[in-house]
């Protein structure tokens, strides 16, 4: 045996936690890579970060969000990438090894993950109907001649309330055919709910053979999106008036700097974007090399996310430039807000582009291909979770990993049945609203307590010291803990939830929030002795690896103290290395 500070046991790959059974490895590293910048690169990056740089300004947004990836990004995603890799367990093992008391942060994460992927599909739901519907001519969203438009369609946009665009109303009453409120469910849309099946059936067959199969999938999946982007941006800076929103996107209005909102809006939109505490990306880092260099991937995933979000505002702000020249109005009078950015505002510019039918089939395809390998990753959590924690079991009831997979997606489906509902716009805005914001602040405070502070950034670094032969360089040592949101209840456009829909959204939000305090209470009561010395062996990393004898308690230590006797720890070494 090879003693080193932090870890007592030198750890060839695939020793360790995983003698129990063989865990896979990546084919190729760079499938990992390009698996990360996948998982991270997604929907957002098209959607919500156009729309963050619009209401904030333009320009002014690019200064905290920079900043925000160096001093926010960055940092959590190396912390996250180097536990994954050294305990090559999933987030609930992996954060039980390095806080017990905080193992419930684990279990939080991978509940969040499936929670969100139950409606995260819904979206390239969307993505699968626009795509199909797109291969008509004229495209069914550029006139208002068809059986769902409502007296009040207009072809172009105006600043009338009463009024509204043809593309609006393919959306709300054509998918859609959206209710009044949550308090209407209405009925099934089916043609929803088949193209929904569709799409947890291409989701099951591109990760149904685990990283073997994904790692192949992500070639296509996570490098296709910048030949469309290209080739978009290539298209729309020929239309009229898209200098002006270039100049609109990265003109700073310097005044903005000056408004907290605008660096909130950036610090979470790092924070969402990476995906830091959704566990994704911890669990997909397990299968690394053990001697792979996390530092690498933690630089390649965390810039090429934020270069791919400034390549999409430069597509799409041109195209609001082509639409305010169109209009004729104002840039900033644009009505852009939340999916509708994606599934009303850029449609109608396509409507009136050269060809328009090739760059909607391209585009709705781009976000096919964005929204796929984020849910590739949402998945691979639960799957990796369950069969770290049950494997044994899970084998032997299902026999197969296929199956369980196909379980889990199975599952997953019926539980996004009422996002494909009448009321399914407001489901999902629900859900998102108290998932992806809510729930995610709480875990991310508690993750970065149970690895920074309960774990230790020294022991990290030596950590990684021992995977790659070097430690962390200074800068990396250092984790900012940022300001929880302050919170605003969810709405859609101008419907704001009742409050009984408010209380549904906490419960969603509890489902994933209240494992952390029953994962603390189960690792109390598991753990042997008084109050204080479970307690103490609780922040010890490894208390409870059941491979670990960490044998008994002997009364009247130094000072009438308990004091603890530990007996070969033959994966981790000695608990008082870490003391």
């Amino acid at each position: 045996m090879e003693f080193g500070p932090g870890r007592a046991t030198k750890m060839t790959q695939g020793e360790g936690l995983d003698q129990e059974h063989s865990r896979p490895t990546w084919s190729r590293q760079i499938e990992f890579t390009l698996a990360g910048i996948g998982c991270a690169v997604g929907l957002g990056n098209v959607w919500r970060f156009p729309y963050l740089c619009y209401r904030s300004g333009g320009g002014a947004f690019l200064v905290p969000y920079l900043l925000m990836l160096v001093v926010l990004g960055i940092p959590l995603l190396y912390m996250e990438l180097t536990v994954g890799q050294y305990t090559r367990r999933g987030p609930v093992h992996a954060l039980a090894s390095v806080c017990p008391l905080l193992k419930g942060v684990g279990m939080a994460s991978v509940a969040i993950s499936f929670i969100m992927c139950t409606y995260y599909n819904i979206v390239i739901t969307w993505a699968l109907y626009y795509l199909f519907s797109s291969f008509q001519a004229p495209l069914p969203w550029e006139n208002c001649n068809n059986t769902w438009n409502t007296a009040n369609c207009t072809n172009h946009a105006t600043n009338s309330s009463y009024s509204s665009t043809a593309s609006q109303e393919f959306f709300k009453f054509k998918m859609l055919d959206q209710t009044s409120g949550v308090e209407e469910a209405g009925s099934l849309r089916w043609q929803l709910f088949l193209i929904l099946i569709l799409a947890w059936i291409l989701i099951y067959f591109c990760i149904f053979k685990g990283v073997k199969s994904t790692g192949k999938v992500v070639y296509f999946t996570a490098l296709f999106p910048y030949v469309i982007l290209i080739a978009l941006l290539i298209n729309n800076v020929q239309l009229p008036g898209a200098l002006d929103g270039i100049t609109f996107f990265i003109v700073p209005e310097w005044d903005k700097l000056l408004s907290v909102e605008v660096w909130v809006n950036a610090a979470a939109q790092i924070f969402n974007s990476i995906g830091i505490g959704f566990g994704s990306l911890l669990a997909m880092s397990s299968y690394n090399s053990f001697n792979n260099n996390v530092l690498k991937d933690t630089l390649s995933i965390s810039i090429i996310n934020s270069i791919t979000s400034i390549l999409a505002g430069f597509v799409i702000f041109s195209a609001f430039g082509y639409m305010s020249h169109l209009q004729g109005i104002p840039i900033d009078k644009l009505a852009v807000d939340g999916p509708g950015l994606v599934f009303v505002v850029y449609p109608q510019a396509f409507a009136n582009m050269p060809v328009s039918q090739l760059w909607a089939v391209m585009f709705f395809f781009m976000l096919l291909c964005l929204g796929l390998d984020s849910e590739f990753a949402m998945v691979e959590v639960m799957v990796t979770s369950l069969m770290d924690q049950f494997h044994k079991e899970m084998i032997n009831i299902f026999k197969r990993k296929e199956l369980i997979v196909l379980a889990i997606c199975g599952v997953a489906l019926l539980l996004g049945i009422p996002c494909v509902m009448q009321v399914g716009i407001f489901v999902f805005q629900l859900m998102d609203h108290y998932t992806a914001i809510v729930s995610i602040m709480f875990l991310a405070f508690f993750e970065i307590i149970a690895i920074c502070w309960c774990y230790g950034v020294n022991r990290l670094s030596a950590n990684l010291k021992e995977m790659t032969g070097r430690e962390a360089n200074i800068f990396f040592k250092v984790i900012l803990i940022f300001s929880i949101i302050q919170f605003k209840p969810a709405r859609y456009e101008d419907y704001v939830f009742p409050p009984w829909a408010q209380g549904v959204g906490w419960v969603i939000a509890l489902a994933s929030i209240i494992w952390i305090p029953l994962g603390a209470l189960h690792t109390l009561w598991v753990l042997p002795g008084s109050l204080m010395e479970k307690l103490k062996l609780s922040i010890t990393p490894y208390a409870l690896n059941e491979k670990s004898k960490i044998a008994y308690f002997e009364r009247g230590g130094i000072n009438g103290q308990p004091a603890i006797s530990v007996i070969n720890l033959p994966e981790k070494g000695p608990v008082a290395a870490y003391f």
